[in-house]
C-alpha cells in the first residue's frame, strides 16, 4: 500500500469534495470510481485499456528507434538476451 494522508471533506457547490495531495499523481480530469463499503469509501483510478495500450506501443516504438544494446547477445538455448555488466545500475 501507499502512504496514509489525513484530510477533511469540504463543500463545493451542492457537493462534498476531497483534495488529493499532488504526490498522489491525480490530475484534473482523471477518471476515478468510488466504491462505498460498510465502513469505508474506496477511490480507484479508472484505467482505460486503449490509452494504456497506446502508451505501451509508443514506448516500444521509442525503444525500437534506440536500436539494440551494444554488447548484448542472444542466448542460443532459450532466446533470452544476455546483457553485459553495467556498473552503477545496481
Amino acid at each position: 500500500m501507499g502512504s496514509i494522508v489525513k484530510t477533511s471533506a469540504f463543500k463545493t457547490g451542492n457537493s462534498v469534495a476531497v483534495r488529493f495531495p499532488k504526490s498522489f499523481g491525480i490530475r484534473p480530469g482523471d477518471a476515478l470510481e468510488l466504491v462505498q463499503g460498510p465502513h469505508n469509501v474506496e477511490v480507484r483510478r479508472v484505467i482505460d485499456p486503449d490509452t494504456e495500450r497506446a502508451k505501451v506501443l509508443e514506448l516500444v516504438r521509442r525503444l525500437d528507434e534506440l536500436g539494440p544494446v551494444e554488447g548484448a547477445e542472444r542466448a542460443r538455448d532459450d532466446g533470452r538476451i544476455e546483457f553485459p555488466d553495467r556498473p552503477g545500475l545496481y
